[in-house]
C-alpha cells in the first residue's frame, strides 16, 4: 500500500508565499514523475506542475515564474514553492506520483487527499 500525504496549505494574502509538501510512504520500489494539480470550486482539476525522476520540470502557463516544483528522492517527497500568490490560485491542491510498488512492480498513479490554499485579495 502506498500513501501520499500533503501539508502546507493555508490562508494567505495576495502577494505572499506558501510551500506545499507531499510525502509518499509505504511499499515503494521507485517513484517516477511527481506532480501537483489543483481544483477550484466549480472548475475542473488542472495540472499545475510535474517533475520527472531525472529532475525535468513542466509548469502550467498560469504559474510559470511564480511556482517552483522540486523533489527530495531520499525522502520520497515533492514540494511546491508558491510565490506571489494571486486570488485565482485559490483551490484544493493535490499531489500525485507514479509509483512502482515493491509488491507488484507495476507502475500506478497515487493521489494525496488534497490541501486547501486560499488567497485573499
Amino acid at each position: 500500500q502506498v500513501q501520499l500525504v500533503e501539508s502546507g496549505g493555508g490562508l494567505v494574502q495576495a502577494g505572499e508565499s506558501l510551500r506545499l509538501s507531499c510525502a509518499a510512504s509505504g511499499s515503494i520500489f521507485s517513484i517516477r514523475s511527481m506532480g501537483w494539480s489543483r481544483q477550484a470550486p466549480g472548475k475542473q482539476r488542472e495540472l499545475v506542475a510535474f517533475i520527472t525522476s531525472g529532475g525535468s520540470t513542466n509548469y502550467a502557463d498560469s504559474v510559470k515564474g511564480r511556482f517552483t516544483i522540486s523533489r527530495d528522492n531520499a525522502k520520497n517527497t515533492v514540494y511546491l514553492q508558491m510565490n506571489t500568490l494571486k486570488p485565482e490560485d485559490t483551490a484544493v491542491y493535490y499531489c500525485n506520483a507514479g509509483v512502482i510498488p515493491s509488491t507488484s512492480r507495476l507502475e500506478n498513479t497515487y493521489w494525496g487527499q488534497g490541501t486547501q490554499v486560499t488567497v485573499s485579495s
